[in-house]
Protein backbone atom coordinates (compact mmCIF):
# COMPACT_ATOMS: atom_id res chain seq x y z
CA UNK A 1 0.00 0.00 0.00
CA UNK A 2 2.90 2.46 0.52
CA UNK A 3 3.98 2.21 -3.27
CA UNK A 4 0.46 2.96 -4.42
CA UNK A 5 0.29 6.28 -1.49
CA UNK A 6 3.57 6.87 -2.95
CA UNK A 7 3.04 7.24 -6.51
CA UNK A 8 -0.80 7.85 -6.30
CA UNK A 9 -0.15 11.25 -8.32
CA UNK A 10 1.44 9.78 -10.62
CA UNK A 11 -1.11 7.06 -11.06
CA UNK A 12 -3.90 9.85 -11.04
CA UNK A 13 -1.93 11.78 -13.35
CA UNK A 14 -1.80 8.21 -15.77
CA UNK A 15 -5.82 7.78 -15.68
CA UNK A 16 -6.29 11.48 -16.61
CA UNK A 17 -3.93 11.45 -19.78
CA UNK A 18 -5.31 8.36 -20.82
CA UNK A 19 -9.10 9.44 -20.49
CA UNK A 20 -7.78 12.59 -22.08
CA UNK A 21 -5.88 10.87 -24.92
CA UNK A 22 -8.86 8.69 -25.61
CA UNK A 23 -11.24 11.99 -25.80
CA UNK A 24 -9.64 13.51 -28.36
CA UNK A 25 -8.92 10.45 -30.29
CA UNK A 26 -13.01 9.43 -30.10
CA UNK A 27 -13.23 13.24 -31.28
CA UNK A 28 -10.59 13.75 -33.98
CA UNK A 29 -10.04 10.38 -35.18
CA UNK A 30 -13.10 8.77 -34.75
CA UNK A 31 -14.85 12.11 -35.91
CA UNK A 32 -17.66 11.49 -32.51
CA UNK A 33 -19.03 15.02 -32.20
CA UNK A 34 -19.02 15.63 -28.37
CA UNK A 35 -22.37 16.29 -27.26
CA UNK A 36 -22.79 19.01 -24.35
CA UNK A 37 -22.80 17.21 -21.52
CA UNK A 38 -19.33 15.66 -23.05
CA UNK A 39 -17.66 19.15 -23.07
CA UNK A 40 -18.97 19.78 -19.08
CA UNK A 41 -17.14 16.34 -18.68
CA UNK A 42 -14.01 17.50 -20.88
CA UNK A 43 -13.62 20.94 -18.62
CA UNK A 44 -13.33 19.47 -15.31
CA UNK A 45 -10.79 16.19 -16.94
CA UNK A 46 -8.42 17.94 -19.11
CA UNK A 47 -6.48 20.27 -16.57
CA UNK A 48 -6.31 17.23 -14.64
CA UNK A 49 -3.52 16.47 -16.95
CA UNK A 50 -1.95 19.66 -16.59
CA UNK A 51 -2.25 20.24 -13.09
CA UNK A 52 -1.74 16.35 -11.50
CA UNK A 53 1.47 16.14 -14.13
CA UNK A 54 3.25 18.97 -12.08
CA UNK A 55 1.75 17.68 -8.98
CA UNK A 56 3.18 14.53 -9.37
CA UNK A 57 6.63 16.10 -10.92
CA UNK A 58 7.33 17.98 -8.02
CA UNK A 59 5.67 15.40 -5.23
CA UNK A 60 3.13 17.97 -4.21
CA UNK A 61 0.05 16.45 -2.45
CA UNK A 62 -1.42 20.01 -1.55
CA UNK A 63 -2.82 20.06 -4.72
CA UNK A 64 -5.71 17.20 -3.79
CA UNK A 65 -7.85 19.91 -2.15
CA UNK A 66 -7.38 22.10 -5.59
CA UNK A 67 -8.34 18.43 -8.05
CA UNK A 68 -10.46 16.76 -5.35
CA UNK A 69 -13.50 19.56 -6.72
CA UNK A 70 -12.65 19.13 -10.15
CA UNK A 71 -13.04 15.43 -9.79
CA UNK A 72 -16.27 15.12 -7.57
CA UNK A 73 -18.09 17.53 -9.99
CA UNK A 74 -17.12 15.45 -13.18
CA UNK A 75 -17.91 12.70 -12.57
CA UNK A 76 -21.50 13.76 -10.88
CA UNK A 77 -21.98 15.13 -14.09
CA UNK A 78 -21.05 11.77 -15.85
CA UNK A 79 -23.75 9.98 -13.70
CA UNK A 80 -26.11 12.42 -14.60
CA UNK A 81 -25.07 11.72 -19.03
CA UNK A 82 -24.48 7.84 -17.78
CA UNK A 83 -28.21 8.48 -16.72
CA UNK A 84 -29.34 10.34 -19.54
CA UNK A 85 -28.64 7.61 -22.37
CA UNK A 86 -29.72 4.60 -20.02
CA UNK A 87 -32.37 5.39 -18.08
CA UNK A 88 -35.78 6.19 -20.20
CA UNK A 89 -36.86 9.63 -19.73
CA UNK A 90 -34.31 11.50 -18.54
CA UNK A 91 -33.39 12.33 -22.04
CA UNK A 92 -36.11 15.05 -21.80
CA UNK A 93 -33.95 16.66 -18.71
CA UNK A 94 -30.95 17.05 -20.87
CA UNK A 95 -29.56 20.41 -21.79
CA UNK A 96 -28.73 18.80 -25.13
CA UNK A 97 -31.64 19.92 -26.82
CA UNK A 98 -30.07 21.15 -29.59
CA UNK A 99 -26.87 19.50 -32.00
CA UNK A 100 -25.88 15.66 -30.75
CA UNK A 101 -28.60 14.30 -28.49
CA UNK A 102 -26.89 13.62 -25.12
CA UNK A 103 -28.94 10.35 -25.20
CA UNK A 104 -26.57 9.06 -28.25
CA UNK A 105 -24.38 6.09 -27.73
CA UNK A 106 -21.58 6.36 -30.18
CA UNK A 107 -19.94 3.55 -28.16
CA UNK A 108 -22.32 1.12 -26.45
CA UNK A 109 -20.45 -2.19 -25.49
CA UNK A 110 -22.22 -5.18 -23.78
CA UNK A 111 -25.11 -2.74 -24.02
CA UNK A 112 -23.71 -1.07 -20.41
CA UNK A 113 -20.43 0.53 -20.90
CA UNK A 114 -20.61 3.89 -23.10
CA UNK A 115 -18.24 7.41 -23.04
CA UNK A 116 -19.94 8.96 -19.96
CA UNK A 117 -19.24 5.14 -17.77
CA UNK A 118 -15.86 5.31 -18.79
CA UNK A 119 -15.68 9.13 -18.18
CA UNK A 120 -16.84 8.15 -14.54
CA UNK A 121 -14.94 5.23 -13.85
CA UNK A 122 -11.88 7.54 -14.91
CA UNK A 123 -13.32 10.65 -12.28
CA UNK A 124 -13.90 7.49 -10.01
CA UNK A 125 -10.58 6.33 -10.07
CA UNK A 126 -8.46 9.64 -10.12
CA UNK A 127 -10.46 10.37 -6.84
CA UNK A 128 -9.49 7.43 -5.14
CA UNK A 129 -5.82 7.56 -5.93
CA UNK A 130 -5.87 11.59 -4.64
CA UNK A 131 -7.94 10.32 -1.49
CA UNK A 132 -4.49 8.21 -1.22
CA UNK A 133 -2.27 10.51 -2.01
CA UNK A 134 -3.41 13.55 0.73
CA UNK A 135 -3.14 10.43 3.45
CA UNK A 136 -0.05 10.85 5.58
CA UNK A 137 2.63 8.28 6.15
CA UNK A 138 1.93 6.83 9.14
CA UNK A 139 5.61 7.43 11.31
CA UNK A 140 7.37 4.25 13.21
Amino acid sequence: MSFIRQYALYFAWIVALVATSGSLYMSEILLFEPCKLCWVQRIFMYPLVLLLGIAAYRDDKEIVRYTLPLTIVGGAVAIYHYMVQKVPGMAESSPCQMGVPCNYDYLDWFGWITIPLLAFVAFLLITILLLIARKDEPHA
